[in-house]
């Protein structure tokens, strides 16, 4: 049984401080055990250079390109740097299959509101003008991620480590969008995940790690990586009443089709 990871960040310096081996070594070893494929997904012009250099080293490793609404906030230049983003995308060598990670975050009271939506709009435009799929982060910031998604029914994508309600799940999955399900999905407080995943259809749902964040019950506080995915696979089969075989089955394909691959 192999596990496709939607959502990860192999880049990150936890990898290269925590592990006994190298990243690649260590991708290599995922890859051939139990992961089937892996998003690499960037944050900003330099974590996207990043990506793409981790991901031509490995077949099965994808990018996803696209500014972070929380690296906005180090971007003075914002053209200059969607110019950047775009000529990334579009470099068919860099195996970049999704414009993300974007959106919005609100969980601290200095944020510039301002600034975020601004990129945010400016990337859900890009992502038209390239008829490519988006990720979203969407932390606290609910009501105005889905005002931009209602503004542009010309985009589809993906709500990443998903912290919604139920309701907003299903009008996302009407609107043609995936849901994707982190280790958040097997903490004992999940609730609203838990409910989401229950509502949605079966097509509409990919799971992922965020790694090296978000390790899932019983593994939380550790380094998280895409081996942990058999726990969340584990809580969504238990949730639809499935086989974790079938669930894995169900979620790779779904990927699949959403990352056109």
């Amino acid at each position: 049984m192999k596990y496709f990871d939607s959502h990860a960040h192999y880049y990150d310096e936890r990898f290269s401080e925590e592990l006994t081996m190298g990243v690649d070594e260590f991708v290599d070893t995922l890859l051939t055990e139990n992961v089937s494929y892996i998003i690499n997904v960037s944050a900003s012009p330099e974590t996207a250079r990043l990506v793409v250099a981790q991901a031509k080293k490995h077949k099965n490793m994808y990018t996803a390109i696209g500014i972070h609404p929380s690296d906005t906030r180090f971007i003075d230049d914002m053209d200059a740097a969607l110019e950047e983003i775009k000529a990334l995308i579009l470099d068919k060598e860099n195996k970049c299959v999704c414009l993300g990670e974007i959106g919005l975050d609100y969980h601290y009271p200095d944020t510039d509101k301002e600034k975020q939506m601004r990129y945010f709009e400016a990337q859900m435009n890009l992502a038209a003008e390239l008829n490519i799929p988006v990720c979203i982060h969407d932390r606290e910031s609910h009501a105005d991620v889905m005002d931009v998604i209602r503004r542009h029914p010309e985009v589809k994508g993906v709500l990443h480590s998903f912290s919604g309600s139920a309701e907003m799940a299903e009008e996302l999955a009407r609107l043609g969008w995936m849901i994707s399900f982190s280790g958040t999905l097997t903490f004992t407080n999940a609730r609203k995940p838990k409910e989401a995943a229950a509502r949605l259809p079966r097509e509409s749902v990919m799971i992922e790690t965020d790694c090296p964040y978000l390790a899932p019950h019983p593994k939380r506080g550790t380094l998280n990586h895409s081996g942990n995915l058999e726990y969340t696979n584990a809580v969504l089969a238990a949730i639809w009443g499935i086989t974790p075989e079938e669930c894995a089955e169900i979620t790779e394909n779904n990927a699949k089709r959403f990352f056109r691959l």
